[in-house]
């Protein structure tokens, strides 16, 4: 297996972790809508710690990817 072939795999495997955070912002998004469906009156205080949530999942995405680049494009 030469390089080239071997980074495309380990790339490949670094953007594995972006499926689970496919999963944990439909969940996430998917709960904040019952919450909000059975207690309108707490909307504001459910979006405040959603959106910390969401800032904390697309952080993992991000170093995912980040990762992935490092392993291509690095020499």
């Amino acid at each position: 297996m030469d390089v080239g072939s071997a980074k495309l795999i380990g790339a490949g495997i670094a953007v594995i972790g972006l499926f689970g955070v496919g999963i944990g912002l439909g969940n996430l998004f998917s709960s904040l809508l019952k919450s909000i469906a059975r207690n309108p009156s707490a909307k504001n205080e459910l979006m405040s710690a959603n959106m910390l949530c969401f800032a904390l999942l697309e952080s993992i995405a991000l170093l995912a990817f980040v990762v992935a680049m490092i392993i291509l494009f690095a020499s």
